[in-house]
């Protein structure tokens, strides 16, 4: 037994030290780390790109076995446990983690980018058009989900159904052994939250700029400066650590229930004052297209053609981050996902995800691209001359009651950056109290501090891209991780499962049968327990949230 641990592990102390260096680093030669790091970035790009394709399409194919096969019927939690959330608060909790914020911010750059500079066909052609929403759907569609299942699901299982601490650590136990209380299993703690820490600042330095450009890109008086910026930075810091001091029942479900709303709202309203059949039949022809091309964009490597520009700088560059992202996500997500089926889980988290990306692009990106053309490409050129942050603010302004549904979008925004933020105080709270699930609001408030503290400084330095790319070369190292929990996953079920069939036939045979049954299952038993992690002890007086 492993009694819970409600002070900072040795893990907090290590990882809040690599990200000190790294922060000092981007303040004092931001100039140096953007070369370093972006060296590392190129090579791995360049000469390891085939492994991320290759690796993302495990994770793909492992979360398709999971559905179809005999696992799919284990509860994550007790046999008769019922789900603690409903469907909708559920899925909310996923967009909320997940890419929701991404959603709002790439809804009508990516699509618009690729239109103009797309991989393969004439650029601004209709074909573009085609090619573009194909590929902005490939980037969000079920490949990152499925990455985020797979370390969601081993968590969650081993967590609700075996009471293990989460920690991506304990879940290894059945490959590591003892080992995973030790080193090996602190170094795999440490790097997920490194990767935590560095997609959250870095999300908060980006949604800062993004906040900031569309305020002062839609209403006079408002200047988009680096004191700006971090102004918007401590307004989402106090909000998101007021949101903390709720806890997952109330602060951040209340507001991913207004985000998912909201949102849905928004494309709706895009819905029906633009082109609306061409938006239907534009999601019925890319979500087909994806489907057919699927195999074939999963493997292209470009590797007779030569031209690696959009592979490295989309392809290659989301895959790196959805797998740096996994650990604060997965972790997130088997928080919230207690009671569900493996089957269940799996087709949530990936399934409705992607058919709800292919809605918002079929919608956002189809408006984007006829209004860019309506303007003879001014939308384009302003999204290059200012950034993509005003994409959606300059194509916003250009429908009625621009002013009003700018406004809801900024709250819109700043909403998803403050849960998302909440969530991962929440992660890198556990990670770094030895798995607890509810960590107390002392040691979330301090990962706030340091979370906004971290996007101050890189925002005042502008070494937020050196952030961003130490995150995606952390990624390389943390997909043998996911590889190896998925593994994991699949050991101890399979022991399992043997397990819950002979309890079964034990059930159902003569009683010379069941004697001798029942010894080979207390065998078995007793041999799944001591692969397992430790179960947790609740400690008298903890924080219940």
């Amino acid at each position: 037994m492993q009694k819970k641990n409600s002070k900072l592990t040795p893990v907090f102390w290590v990882a809040v030290a690599i990200a000190t260096v790294f922060i000092l680093w981007g303040t004092f030669l931001p100039e140096n780390v953007e070369t370093v790091l972006g060296f590392i970035d190129g090579f791995i790009a360049s000469n390891l790109g085939w492994f991320y394709m290759l690796v993302m399409t495990f994770f793909v194919l492992f979360a398709i076995f999971m559905v179809v096969s005999p696992y799919g019927r284990i509860t994550l939690g007790k046999p008769d446990e019922k789900p603690e959330y409903s469907y909708f608060t559920w899925f909310a909790f996923l967009f909320t983690a997940g890419m929701g914020v991404g959603l709002v911010f790439f809804g009508v750059t990516e699509p618009l980018t690729h239109f103009h500079a797309p991989p393969s066909e004439d650029p601004g052609s209709m074909a573009a058009a085609e090619e573009s929403l194909q590929h902005t759907l490939f980037h969000w569609g079920i490949h990152p989900w499925a990455t985020y299942a797979v370390v969601g699901l081993v968590l969650a299982y081993f967590k609700f159904r075996h009471q293990a601490p989460i920690l991506i650590s304990s879940a290894l136990t059945p490959i590591l052994g003892d080992r995973a209380k030790g080193g090996w299993g602190q170094a795999v703690d440490v790097l997920a939250v490194f990767g935590t820490i560095f997609g959250i600042a870095t999300s908060l330095g980006l949604g800062a700029t993004q906040i900031t450009a569309g305020l002062s890109f839609s209403f006079d008086g408002i200047e988009n400066t680096i004191m700006t910026q971090l102004l918007v930075v401590l307004i989402i810091t106090v909000l998101f650590i007021t949101s903390a001091v709720s806890g997952v029942d109330r602060g951040i479900r209340y507001l991913s229930w207004m985000n998912i709303i909201v949102a849905i709202g928004l494309m709706i309203f895009v819905f029906v004052l633009g082109s609306t059949v061409q938006m239907v039949d534009s999601f019925m022809t890319t979500t087909g297209n994806y489907l057919q091309n699927l195999p074939s964009m999963t493997f292209d490597m470009n590797a007779f053609t030569g031209e690696r520009d959009f592979l490295n700088d989309w392809t290659l560059f989301y895959w790196a981050w959805w797998i740096g992202w996994s650990a604060f996500v997965g972790t997130f997500i088997a928080r919230v996902s207690k009671g569900r089926t493996i089957r269940e889980f799996v087709i949530g988290v990936t399934a409705v995800p992607f058919v709800f990306s292919a809605i918002w692009f079929a919608v956002l990106g189809v408006a984007g691209i006829e209004m860019d053309q309506s303007l003879g490409g001014q939308l384009y050129d302003l999204v290059g001359a200012q950034g993509d942050e005003v994409a959606l603010f300059a194509f916003l302004e250009n429908l009625p009651l621009a002013t009003l549904v700018i406004g809801i979008a900024v709250l819109l925004i700043a909403s998803f950056f403050v849960t998302s933020a909440d969530a991962g105080t929440f992660v890198l709270g556990m990670l770094t109290t030895g798995g607890r699930l509810n960590p107390p609001l002392n040691i979330k408030i301090i990962w706030g501090v340091i979370l906004a503290g971290t996007a101050s400084v890189l925002l005042f330095s502008g070494g937020l891209e050196a952030l961003e790319m130490a995150m995606l070369i952390a990624a390389f190292p943390f997909s043998f991780v996911v590889i190896l929990l998925a593994i994991s996953l699949v050991k101890a079920l399979s022991n399992e499962y043997d397990i819950l069939r002979l309890e079964s036939k034990q059930q159902e045979f003569e009683p010379d049968f069941q004697e001798e049954s029942k010894r080979e299952l207390e065998e078995k038993r007793e041999e799944f327990e001591q692969s397992l992690p430790d179960e947790e002890v609740e400690i008298e007086g903890e924080e219940k949230q």
